[in-house]
């Protein structure tokens, strides 16, 4: 099935799954300019207030629609770069919390394999409204299983590669992340890889997001949660500033 992306299809998605606090931000807008004139605020407090208000409304979607619409993040060109289409995996495994944008897209690029979807989403943990509104939305792969971070209903060394995309930091607890990574290295094979795609905690996803930066953890707590699995590599390749992707194997 080939799945094409509409234009600013990654920003509408934003923008529509966490309109809430869009139209939040513009009534604090509306009445932070009224507040301005009427104590009759110097010009230069009120371009410096508005401008800094502007700056942290508008930047995460103009970085959104870089990375996601214009990087080429979803032609997964990088997985070439990475030589991972040539290793001719059998088994893929891709998992999700909650919205799936990418196993259509892997099945096209691993058509020899053989490609199970899992879907940890946990209703009781995950209430944020943005995952609930994704998941409304989302184009869910056929036989997708709905799993606990605890266990992957997998025998174990049967995978070899494993794809966590833009999912595993909604595991707020490092405890479970462990848990579920451990997982992770129990299914796949001894040559196995995991690939794992994330926003950091980290200078650039600050100036991008402001506060919004705290939703995504460091690149220590993510090394010390796979060295915790039992993971013995684990390497870096940034795609763009903002994104991160680790290659881990045992």
């Amino acid at each position: 099935m080939e799945i094409k992306r509409k234009k600013f299809q990654g920003v509408l998605n934003i923008l529509s799954f966490n309109r809430h606090f869009y139209v939040i931000g513009l009534l604090v807008l509306a009445v932070l300019i009224a507040a301005l004139f009427y104590f009759k605020i110097s010009i230069l407090i009120t371009s410096i207030l508005i401008g800094a208000f502007l700056y942290g409304f508008l930047m995460p979607l103009l970085v959104s629609a870089y990375v996601y619409d214009f990087s080429g993040y979803y032609d997964f060109k990088w997985l070439q770069e990475l030589g991972l289409t040539k290793e001719n995996p059998q088994q893929i495994v891709n998992i999700n919390a909650g919205f799936d944008e990418t196993s259509f897209i892997l099945e096209n690029n691993f058509p020899k394999a053989s490609l199970k979807v899992f879907d940890f989403y946990n209703p009781k943990k995950h209430t944020e409204p943005a995952i609930v509104r994704a998941r409304k939305v989302s184009l869910v792969y056929p036989n997708t299983e709905q799993i606990k971070t605890s266990h992957i209903p997998l025998e174990s060394n049967t995978v070899d590669i494993l794809f966590l995309l833009s999912a595993v930091h909604e595991i707020r607890s490092q405890a479970e992340k462990v848990v579920f990574l451990k997982e992770c290295k129990r299914v796949c094979k001894p040559n196995a890889k995991v690939i794992t795609v994330e926003h950091l905690r980290d200078v650039p996803n600050f100036f991008a997001f402001s506060v919004g930066f705290t939703h995504f953890f460091s690149i220590k707590t993510w090394e010390k949660a796979f060295s915790e699995a039992g993971f013995t590599t684990f390497k870096e390749t940034k795609f763009t500033p903002f994104m991160s992707i680790f290659r881990c194997s045992s």
